[in-house]
């Protein structure tokens, strides 16, 4: 699976440190509107490096009523 890993940071709370990870989705074709990539697919695979899935966001429409990419947001407990 060849992802766009648009953003990563690390945000710590009182007790413990996260890391997150947004992966950017963009769409393909015009009439017929699909993800260049299966989500699922990413998801299970981000799954078995130990992140989880916190959210898929997809921004406000383009023209058209249609989306123009997804983010897919995850998270982990930071090792450091």
């Amino acid at each position: 699976i060849q992802t766009f890993k648009y953003f990563t940071c690390a945000c710590t709370t009182m007790t413990d440190t996260y890391e997150y990870e947004i992966i950017r989705i963009e769409k393909k074709g015009i009439v017929n509107i699909h993800l260049k990539e299966d989500y699922r697919e990413i998801i299970k695979e981000k799954a078995r490096e130990g992140w989880r899935l916190v959210q898929i966001f997809a921004p406000p429409l383009e023209g058209y009523g249609t989306i123009k990419f997804v983010d897919l947001i995850f998270e982990r407990k930071s090792v450091f």
